[in-house]
């Protein structure tokens, strides 16, 4: 017994001495830390950002997770000492760099001129923001292609409801409809609203500046003073922005007329060039004269 006890008292000093050192470690870690650690940390997170950013589209995310597969394997090959394979896998990753150079040659390409278009700008916002110029150069052709197609359907009276998302994510209407997650143009909005397609009779909902979703179920207002001449589009466009800060442009199938919704209020008798004017005001920004911070737009690209 007192042998059993002089183990015990053995292992708990020495788990004692174990956390004792761990907490030592840390304490010692966080008063060597200071802001040249920190600028390290941001940089690092911010080139990792550019660089997901721009290969999340590309065939370099399946080249990543097949070199990250090696990694692992690696790994199982030396816990288990196996002195061929490990030969072959040190072999592999002594010249990974080249591999990566060879692999990766159109995004590392892709990375350099966007880094390169941060330097331009000449200041950190300007890496922070590196894909505020492609925001803009999106939505400046979706907000123009949304134009021309209602034009083309207020002309032929074709019904439409075209939700713009803003900061407010509109998740659950969207799991109400058809996933699109495509570029947006004339004649791929005019398609979704022909009246034989079978998302015509639902909502398009536009996000991050690409047509997102289609088909889509909108709340209808609940308000009573709305005028008796508006329909089931119109009610629906007042509805999802009295619950979200969402901006809606309606074009009636009765009249062929152009209507904007927001903030639970409705603006009809709109012509192509005030659309185009609203719509840019609202979200063609120039990323140099806004007010919209950093920290937001990056925050607004996550989501997407």
């Amino acid at each position: 017994m007192p042998i059993e006890l002089a183990k015990e008292a053995s292992f708990i000093e020495s788990f004692r001495e174990t956390i004792a050192t761990f907490f030592y470690q840390v304490g010692g870690l966080f008063k060597s830390f200071n802001i040249i650690n920190a600028l390290d940390i941001l940089f690092v997170a911010i080139v990792i950002y550019m660089v997901i950013r721009i290969i999340r589209d590309t065939r370099a995310m399946q080249l990543i997770k097949g070199l990250l597969f090696l990694v692992l394997l690696y790994g199982v090959v030396d816990a288990l000492e196996m002195s061929a394979s490990r030969f072959i896998m040190k072999g592999i990753f002594s010249n990974i760099l080249i591999i990566i150079v060879i692999l990766f040659g159109p995004e590392i390409r892709n990375i350099l001129e966007e880094m390169g278009k941060g330097a331009a700008r000449s200041n950190l916002m300007a890496v922070l923001d590196s894909g505020a110029a492609v925001e803009v150069t999106e939505m400046k052709k979706t907000v123009e292609a949304v134009c021309k197609a209602c034009a083309n359907m207020s002309d032929t009276k074709t019904g439409a409801l075209i939700v713009f998302e803003r900061e407010t994510m509109l998740g659950d209407i969207i799991s109400s409809g058809t996933l699109v997650q495509a570029t947006a143009t004339r004649e791929l909005v005019e398609n979704i609203f022909f009246p034989k397609s079978p998302l015509h009779d639902g909502a398009m909902i536009i996000r991050g500046g690409k047509i997102y979703a289609a088909g889509c179920i909108l709340p209808l207002t609940s308000n009573t003073n709305i005028s008796s001449s508006y329909g089931t589009r119109h009610r629906a466009a007042i509805g999802v922005t009295q619950q979200s800060d969402a901006l809606v442009v309606v074009v009636s199938e009765e009249t062929g007329t152009i209507s904007v919704a927001f903030s639970g209020k409705i603006q009809s008798g709109i012509s192509t060039g005030e659309l185009r004017d609203i719509l840019s005001n609202e979200f063609v920004i120039d990323p140099s004269t806004s007010k919209d911070t950093a920290i937001k737009r990056f925050v607004r690209r996550m989501k997407r």
